[in-house]
Formats: C-alpha cells, structure tokens, sequence
C-alpha cells in the first residue's frame, strides 16, 4: 500500500536572547561566588563559603544550560535530521541530578553544624547574604522570561536555590548578630533542602519524561485527537503521537482517514492550524487515507 506523507515544518529556533540571558546569569552567578567566598573567609562564616561553592557549580549549571541552548538553536544536518534541540532535555536531566547532590552536601553540612557550631560574625554575614540576595533576585527575574523551556526552568531552580541560600544567610546573621544563637543557620538549611528536593525530583521527572518521548505535560493526547478529528473533512484519526522536539518545541504525527482526498489540502491546512494555534504544536506530519479504503479494509478483516 502507498503511503502519501505530508510534511508542514515551521523552521522555529529558540530566541537568541535566551541563550544570551543565560550566560549573563553565569557571569553574574560566578562573579558574586568570588565576592561571596571572600566575605564568609572574612567573616568566618561556614555558610557563606558554602553557599559560594553553591554558587560555583550553579554557575556550571547555567553554563551547561546555556551551552544546551546554543546547540538546540543548531541548523538540522544529515546525521541529525531533528537538529540538537534534545541537549535541553539532557542539560535539564543533569542540571535536576546536580541539584539534589548539591542538597544532600547541604544536609550532612547542616548536620556537621548542628553537632559543631562555630562563631559567626552575623552583622557581615546579613549584609553580603542581601546582596547575594539582590543578585540573584535580578537573575531569576532574568530567567524567568524564558521559564517555559524545559532548560531554562532547570537553570532557574539552581537560581531559587541560591536564592533560599542568601535568604537562610541572611535571616541567619540577623538572628545570629541579634541573639547569638547559631543553631537557626543549619536548621534553615534544612527547610531549603526540603523545598529544592520537591521542586528537583519535579524537574528531573520532566526531563526523563521528554527523554522517553512522553505526551508533553499540560497537554491530552485524548483533547489533540478530538480536536483534530473535529475538523470539517476528517471522519477519524489514529496512530497520533506528540512528543517534545526541544525543551519548547512540539512535534505531531497521526494518520488522518478523510472522506474526500481529493480535499486533503484545505483539510491539512486547517489540522495544521489547530494543532499550531490551540496546542502550540510547530512540527505536524500528517498521512492521509481515503474513508474508502479503510472501510473496505475493515470489510476484508470481517
């Protein structure tokens, strides 16, 4: 049996400003990481220094993310006829893996405070933490424009991690300059483990799930095939997949079975436009079938 194939492809890149974004974050994280490690040197601070290796390999994170936007805004080749735009997924999968590494470091030197504290100079610890916290607010604001990619939301986690850091640093030297009581800086450390391991199992659970080529999250595989078989035309549709091309683009592939073929362009025309305009699906292949054929096809199985 031939197989007509119908292809409509919407040549999308990722914006560039994306990926520029994402390594002025890394300038910004590694730069203040410097600033960071030198204060909690000064002011004695374990948590300060901690949080500046924080900072160190977020900045790894981002660079890694940015690296993965650069490659998914890479032409399609011969050897990769998709393009690279899957290096978002693997960059998030590593970026989620990273994170709850980083918070189990975080929980045993938590624990290690606990049975040991040490003296802390809270005054100059609060004043570095808020400007940590300023940094990382303008950062997260920055990435945030882009937080409906899969990558970029994977950078943007190791943001709001550093950015419960300087919050726990700050609310930490402030009790610490206040009351002396050095016990609160691990036990803030605890509840931001807590918050980062919901927020990176969440993450990673994504990343394995668009790496399996899994239905993207928020859509219904049963909503896209209603949709499209309630095109004028269409009497069904069947063999319908949807799966993730990037960390934003959408491909779709179905058979299409039509009254009438000789109508299949007005009728590809209109599936393209509801897959595009109501699922924000850019890559549709359709295949169409004459009604005709599978019915006497279904009359021969009887």
């Amino acid at each position: 049996m031939a197989h007509d194939h119908h292809h409509e492809h919407h040549h999308y890149r990722p914006r560039g400003d994306a990926a520029r974004r994402l390594w002025l974050a890394v300038a910004l994280t590694l730069g203040y990481a410097l600033v960071e490690a030198a204060g909690g040197w000064w002011a004695g601070s374990l948590a300060l220094l901690a949080d500046a290796g924080h900072m160190v390999t977020d900045g790894a994170s981002l660079a890694l993310a940015a690296l993965a936007a650069w490659a998914a805004r890479r032409p399609v080749s011969a050897r990769h006829s998709f393009g690279l735009g899957r290096a978002e997924m693997f960059a998030a999968l590593a970026n989620s893996l990273v994170m709850l590494a980083i918070v189990v470091l975080l929980a045993f030197e938590a624990y290690a405070r606990l049975a040991s504290p040490q003296p802390v100079r809270g005054l100059e610890v609060s004043a570095v933490a808020a400007v940590g916290l300023a940094l990382n607010l303008y950062v997260a604001r920055l990435l945030a424009r882009d937080a409906h990619n899969l990558n970029t939301r994977a950078a943007l986690l190791h943001v709001m991690g550093d950015l419960l850091g300087s919050v726990a640093a700050l609310a930490s030297g402030l009790v610490i300059a206040a009351t002396g009581w050095t016990t609160i800086d691990p036990l803030a450390t605890f509840v931001i483990c807590v918050l980062l391991i919901a927020s990176s199992v969440k993450l990673l659970r994504e990343a394995v799930h668009g790496l399996m080529e899994g239905v993207p999250p928020g859509l219904s595989l049963q909503e896209v095939g209603e949709a499209l078989a309630a095109v004028p035309g269409v009497a069904s549709v069947h063999d319908l997949h949807v799966w993730m091309l990037s960390g934003e683009r959408l491909s779709l592939s179905a058979h299409v079975v039509v009254a009438d073929l000789a109508q299949w362009e007005a009728t590809l025309r209109a599936l393209q436009r509801v897959a595009e305009e109501r699922f924000h699906i850019d890559h549709v292949t359709l295949q169409p079938e004459p009604q005709q054929r599978v019915l006497r096809r279904v009359d021969a199985k009887r």
